[in-house]
Formats: C-alpha cells, structure tokens, sequence
C-alpha cells in the first residue's frame, strides 16, 4: 500500500511577524499527535538558492501511512480547526501530493 507525501508551500501576508509565523508551525506541529494515519511531520523556511520560490517562503511536508489515510486527514475536525487558525496568515497556499 504506497503511502502519501502531503506538501504545501506558504505566502505569508507581508504584515505577519516571525511570531506569528512560529505560531502556525505550532499549530501543524501538534496534527500527527491528534490525527491518526500521520508518519512524519517536518516545516521549514525556504533555504534554496535558486530564486523560484515566487514569494513562497515556508512549507511542510507531511508523510500519511496510506492514501485513506490522507483522505480521512484532510475533513477531520481537528484539521479543519488548523486550518481555519493558519488561513488568516497566508496571502496563498499551494499543495501537492505524491505517493512513495
């Protein structure tokens, strides 16, 4: 059963503070812990030295032990909660997902 990357890259609003930024790191941090099916969780800024970020500074890759997994994930109350508490920091948000 192949199991899913979950990746989503983060514009932040140009008026957010690095507080506020640690604060939706905090909010992901604590989904595996609450959120059956979750394998690995890392976050980080982008660090490439490429210039083709287009303005997107942060992501997370999220691991799920299956693609149910990922898809019981993504209407669970407890993520719909995060998101509702991360949406209002971001200018956009793109995700991609692949299976390994």
């Amino acid at each position: 059963m192949p199991r899913v990357k979950h990746i989503a890259f983060f514009k932040f609003k140009a008026d957010r503070t690095p507080a506020q930024i640690a604060e939706v790191w905090r909010v992901m941090e604590d989904l595996p812990k609450r959120i059956p099916g979750i394998l690995d969780l890392t976050w980080g800024s982008n660090t490439s030295p490429e210039g083709l970020s287009q303005g997107y500074t942060h992501s997370f890759v999220m691991l799920f032990e299956s693609v149910a997994a990922r898809d019981a994930y993504l209407p669970h109350p407890i993520h719909q909660e995060a998101v509702g508490r991360v949406v209002p920091h971001v200018e956009s948000v793109i995700v991609c997902d692949h299976e390994v």
